[in-house]
């Protein structure tokens, strides 16, 4: 499979499963220890919009920066993979890929598909049956965006996106009905 290189002041939706869909994060500390190493290792190359951590996949919404080589871009996600990877394999003795491949990407080119991968990705939770409410869900940056405490997400730009709070919050409204309106059909 051919992936998309990253290149520099761009956003992706960048996305990874565990391998034979198993479960990448054990524990309620695996999620905060991810997002600790996702600083880390991405806050030099990429900026995050909103990210959604589920038990054995996650979604990430980002922009690369200014004035950064794709190989720097790659080797930052990739340094976060396996150094996530090699923590879990030597918690909890095991071995061998914790992830299912090569993380994708999907390079975006338009403002409403940024809107809509933006819902998509804090509504995932409801998507996948996790919970019935994703507000209430806390692996997701949907109420990091909502609330006033400092943040390293692009709280302003995301909110910028849809004009105002307001319209935000309504957007994932509107939205949730309707992926719950599918969720009944089923």
């Amino acid at each position: 499979m051919k992936y998309e290189v990253l290149v520099e002041d761009s956003f992706y939706h960048v996305y990874n499963c565990g391998n034979n869909k198993g479960n990448i994060f054990i524990e309620e500390q695996n999620y905060s220890y991810f997002l600790k190493l996702t600083k880390n290792h991405l806050s030099k190359t990429s900026n995050i919009l909103a990210y959604c951590l589920l038990k054995n996949h996650f979604h990430f919404l980002i922009k690369t920066k200014e004035n950064i080589t794709s190989k720097e871009i790659s080797q930052s996600f990739s340094n976060l993979f396996n150094s996530y990877s090699k923590s879990i394999n030597k918690k909890y003795g095991r071995s061998g890929s914790l992830f299912k491949d090569r993380f994708s990407r999907i390079k975006l080119d338009n403002e409403e598909y940024l809107k809509n991968l933006i819902l998509y990705i804090h509504l995932n939770p409801i998507h996948h049956q996790f919970v019935d409410d994703f507000r209430v869900y806390k692996h997701s940056s949907y109420n990091s965006i909502l609330s006033n405490k400092p943040t390293d997400l692009l709280r302003e730009d995301v909110i910028n996106l849809f004009e105002e709070r307001k319209n935000f919050i309504d957007a994932h409204q509107i939205k949730e009905v309707n992926i719950l309106e599918i969720l009944t059909l089923e």
